[in-house]
């Protein structure tokens, strides 16, 4: 079977090999393409690889190209992880917004939109070649922002493509272990969107543990989203909400703290991943061994700041191994051998939740076998997370409009309509400030 990953010259790609490498059922990922416009950072990847499958007779097979025809055609699932801009598009995101005094997150608020805005464009490039040359492979969208990209690729490509994230399944483990629970034999009542969504509860053998938790101070207080939240706000809330939340609860704290941080979470990585590929690309070195250094660093610091204005502390050992590749792995599995199984997954709402309409992509348990990933019944939001919910899906809806159209105006709108944008001015000098550090939005006219 033949997996192909775009942005295959990424720094998690070799999360998701190493799953692969675990995996030694009949059916499995036998062939794997790395695609990627940079030749370099393919190459450094590559040896990573080449460190992680050594002693493994039955390692999947590894080529690299930059031809993305090439890369599609056969292929039975397409991975896509790109970053349209790199890195350093992500810093800009973050700089032109906290310029203005808002969140430049690079899926949340202003620097969300603005990546969308790029995104968008390429990713349905992509879907339309998907359909084109591997019209039967099953696309697993990783590309931020997932749920507005899955939503993009499913215009052209319906149910085939279906988004993942690790979130939902780090908020579940947390709980579940909290709880004294098997992450693996809990359903988790989870709905939104992408980072928008929340846990409603926490089913054991039939049993909801969630009240438990909530009315235990010192059992909320034991993890990272009961710090970061506090106790009182979770019971006022009376579900855990997705991490990503925080930027709209404590949004103040939240921009305040990127405003003082030395570094933005983006320059961050723009400069501790090119030190990762240039010790890579030296022969002489463990190019693994300066994968997992960097690896390690790059968890511990993640939302960093946000921690630190909620006093939440440092992350614990158990939240610093990743979570997206085995729900990749888990999600392929599914479909090439119909091994049924729930994940929580972006997917079309079809009848899910009233307020959207059916082809709004939403984040919610699903159950998948081969034919696919199917939404589960769930039960309606409360009002409050009902009206963010619907007010973040219009503002998506303005940029695929925007990306379709090539309308400055409407691209002014998105900004403008987002609960986190306080201003239509603000929203214009966005536009502005954005276009001049983004060739990718020479196409808003």
């Amino acid at each position: 079977m033949k997996l192909t990953i775009l942005g295959g010259g990424g720094f998690r790609v070799p999360l998701v090999y190493g799953a692969l490498l675990a995996d030694h059922g009949e059916g499995r990922v036998t062939e794997v393409v790395l695609h990627d416009l940079d030749d370099r950072r393919l190459h450094a990847v590559s040896r990573v690889l080449d460190g992680q499958a050594a002693k493994i007779p039955d390692a999947p097979g590894v080529s690299a190209t930059t031809d993305l025809d090439e890369a599609l055609t056969g292929a039975d699932f397409v991975f896509s992880a790109i970053r349209v801009g790199g890195l350093e598009g992500r810093a800009n995101d973050e700089r032109v917004a906290l310029a203005e005094g808002v969140l430049g997150q690079e899926t949340v608020g202003a620097g969300g939109i603005a990546y969308g805005l790029r995104t968008v464009p390429v990713a349905v490039d992509i879907a339309r070649r998907v359909a084109r040359l591997a019209p039967d492979a099953w696309v697993i969208n990783f590309t931020n922002p997932a749920g507005l990209v899955t939503e993009a690729m499913s215009r052209h490509l319906g149910d085939r493509v279906i988004g993942i994230c690790d979130s939902p399944v780090g908020l579940g483990r947390r709980i579940a272990r909290v709880l004294g629970a098997d992450p693996k034999r809990t359903f988790i009542d989870y709905v939104g969107l992408n980072h928008l969504g929340w846990v409603r509860g926490l089913r054991v053998a039939g049993r909801d543990e969630l009240p438990r938790l909530l009315a235990d101070p010192a059992l909320l207080g034991s993890f990272e989203e009961g710090r970061l939240f506090g106790a009182d706000w979770l019971r006022s809330l009376g579900a855990i909400p997705n991490e990503y939340l925080h930027y709209y609860y404590f949004n103040r704290e939240a921009v305040r703290a990127y405003q003082e941080a030395e570094q933005t979470r983006g320059a961050f990585l723009r400069d501790q991943q090119a030190r990762f590929y240039d010790e890579a690309l030296h022969t002489d070195r463990s190019a693994l061994d300066a994968w997992d250094r960097t690896r390690a660093e790059r968890e511990a610091t993640y939302m960093a700041e946000n921690r630190e204005s909620a006093g939440a502390g440092e992350r614990e050992a158990d939240d610093l191994s990743g979570g997206y590749e085995k729900v990749a792995l888990a999600l392929m599995r599914a479909i090439a051998r119909d091994e049924r199984t729930t994940l929580i997954l972006n997917v079309r709402n079809r009848n899910t939740l009233a307020a959207l309409d059916a082809d709004a992509v939403i984040e919610v348990p699903c159950l998948v076998d081969a034919n696919g990933a199917h939404p589960v019944a769930v039960d309606p939001l409360p009002g409050h997370a009902t009206g963010l919910v619907s007010s973040v899906k219009a503002v998506e809806r303005e940029v695929l409009a925007a990306a379709e159209s090539g309308s400055r105006a409407t691209a002014v709108k998105a900004f403008a309509l987002h609960p986190l944008v306080d201003s239509v001015n603000v929203a214009r000098r966005l536009v502005e400030g954005y276009a001049e550090v983004h060739p990718g939005l020479a196409y808003l006219g």
